[in-house]
């Protein structure tokens, strides 16, 4: 995939609700309301039978829907849309195979893995790593990590604790 600067990515359901968002670009959050509920109007207003590609403001918007889920990058005017839509799939093959055949469900109550599984894949708007094997692979072991942590600080509660006062 060649180099592609993305402006942001949104993840929101049929309803219009934001599941997921990352920025980058900065911008304050007052601005950020405004476009993801313009952009969230917009892409929920279009027909399905419509292309996934439209102009927006300065930006080429490129959306697909998966299941509830619509998956919405901003990209720069000079960038390929079918490379935007092929980082777009590669995030769902991702999602949906860290979580077995992902839902909306798994956004909601795991959206630090979600984040986690995006900054492995794109780092500034950019793909970072191609190989979903590679992703795949640090996201299992950051997971690994992570269980091992639990377990340290889990025995370590169990330790009977150290008398603060002294028998006489």
């Amino acid at each position: 995939m060649s180099s592609l600067q993305m402006q942001f990515m949104l993840l929101f359901s049929r309803q219009g609700k934001l599941r997921l968002q990352k920025w980058y670009v900065p911008l304050s959050d007052k601005e950020k309301k405004k476009i993801t509920r313009e952009l969230v109007q917009t892409v929920l207003a279009r027909k399905p039978k419509m292309c996934s590609f439209l102009e927006w403001r300065d930006l080429k918007i490129v959306y697909k829907r998966y299941a509830s889920l619509y998956f919405c990058c901003a990209i720069e005017d000079q960038d390929n849309e079918l490379i935007t839509l092929e980082i777009i799939h590669r995030y769902v093959e991702l999602l949906d195979k860290y979580f077995g055949s992902v839902c909306e469900l798994d956004i909601i109550f795991n959206f630090e893995k979600a984040y986690f599984i995006l900054d492995e894949f794109l780092l500034g708007g950019e793909a970072q790593e191609t190989s979903k094997k590679n992703v795949l692979k640090a996201i299992e072991q950051a997971d690994l990590l992570q269980e091992v942590r639990f377990q340290d600080v889990m025995s370590a509660c169990e330790q009977p604790e150290l008398s603060l006062i002294e028998s006489h």
